[in-house]
């Protein structure tokens, strides 16, 4: 399986390399359609995703620096649908290259170096039966990729390279006009470090995008982790309850106003021994003038008890900062004041970032961070992106820095 895993990474980056130096794009586009008919296989589609990342990490601690490069490959198969019914199963590994030098957290080596949480592991990442014979109506049972709004509460991690997924069943309805409803039941988290966590949750999630100026979103996430073996789980089951509304105006022309409002109230639930009940909410408001966009916004995790607001099947990377220093709430809660600039130049995605995190009281100065991004697409099966994020600390852990060098391509 090494093996095999080596010579996909390669020939995934010979295949970046030169899509550059390719004569014409006639000779890339005619490619590229030879093989999306190749993987049409009985009616279905095989899914074929490669990505390769080179990451470094440096905290500042006496811990040496991690650095590697995983690799990781997804290769699935989606069914031809029959009598409404269709099924996907997809296989998922990641394997270092040409080094490993880091903690991956749930490996026995390197433990003295930098976490990187990309493990080495191969699994089934996705395998599920969906049923769509009813009208605006899809059933799905199994092991799938659950993601709603920005993944702030419920997301796959998708950063990452072992994918968050989730044994459920979820039903979505767009009978109504302008309008998603969801509902899930899950019963097992497939985490990043390809664990199992068992739990007996409840989401609820509708939203309504028939506004002019934007969309609204309600939602229930009843979360309890319930599994005996795993005590410390407990502290994690929570009942959550929130409403969002984001959307955008124009103001004169190639000029626009981006807004966004949202409000969420958490308490403990079922066997966590922490009592607890706390806020979090986001405003955020920035303008898109001529392509590009900034914006600045709070973002606010407040706490109770010494126990902060916490989203446990987040895509935790996306916010308060890449370095992920914030993965978890701390004590006093969390205030994060960010500002972004983002445009696009001769096609390469730009994206600035910079953070200041405080106590929810703004009383003690946490640290500041700055993140930067550049991805470029090759039409639509390749990518390649940098990404930079430099943690200064105040009273909060330590100073930390990281890079990543990714490429990708997906069929």
């Amino acid at each position: 399986m090494k093996i095999a895993i080596h010579l996909a990474t390669l020939t995934a980056l010979s295949g970046l390399a030169v899509i550059p130096a390719v004569s014409t794009a006639d000779n890339v586009l005619g490619f590229e359609q030879q093989l999306e008919d190749a993987l049409k296989l009985g009616g279905g589609k095989i899914n074929i995703d490669l990505r390769w990342r080179f990451e470094y990490a440096d905290d500042s601690t006496p811990k040496r620096q991690g650095y590697g490069d995983p690799f990781r490959i997804h290769i699935g198969y989606l069914t031809p649908e029959f009598h409404g019914l269709s099924a996907y199963a997809e296989y998922e590994g990641v394997q270092t290259v040409f080094t490993g030098k880091y903690n991956s957290i749930v490996n026995r080596n390197n433990t003295n170096r930098a976490v990187i949480a990309d493990p080495e592991r191969h699994e089934v990442n996705r395998l599920w039966i969906q049923y769509a014979g009813v009208k605006d109506t899809v059933l799905k049972v199994g092991r799938q990729r659950i993601k709603l709004d920005n993944d702030r509460f419920i997301g796959n991690v998708g950063w990452r390279q072992m994918e968050q997924t989730y044994d459920s069943v979820r039903l979505t309805n767009t009978s109504l006009p302008d309008t998603i409803v969801d509902f899930a039941y899950i019963w097992k988290q497939r985490d990043i470090l390809s664990r199992n966590v068992n739990m007996d949750s409840f989401v609820a999630h509708a939203s309504y995008n028939g506004f002019e100026y934007g969309k609204i979103t309600g939602y229930a996430y009843l979360l309890d982790y319930d599994d005996a073996a795993d005590s410390l789980a407990f502290r994690r089951s929570n009942h959550t309850y929130g409403l969002s509304f984001k959307g955008s105006a124009p103001l004169v022309e190639d000029i626009k106003l981006v807004y966004k409002a949202e409000y969420a109230h958490q308490w403990d639930f079922q066997k966590n021994p922490n009592s607890y009940s706390t806020d979090y909410w986001n405003g955020e408001l920035g303008f898109d003038i001529h392509g590009v966009t900034v914006k600045g916004g709070i973002e606010q995790l407040a706490a109770d008890n010494g126990v902060g607001f916490q989203t446990p099947l987040a895509t935790l990377h996306a916010f308060n900062g890449w370095a992920d220093q914030f993965l978890a709430t701390p004590a006093d809660g969390l205030q994060d004041i960010y500002v972004s600039v983002g445009t696009t130049v001769q096609g390469i995605k730009l994206l600035g970032v910079y953070h200041t995190f405080t106590d929810e009281d703004h009383d003690v100065d946490y640290g500041q961070e700055f993140n930067a991004l550049a991805v470029k697409k090759f039409g639509k099966h390749y990518q390649v992106l940098l990404k930079y994020a430099h943690y200064e600390a105040d009273t909060f852990k330590t100073d930390t820095d990281k890079f990543w060098l990714m490429t990708g391509m997906s069929f």
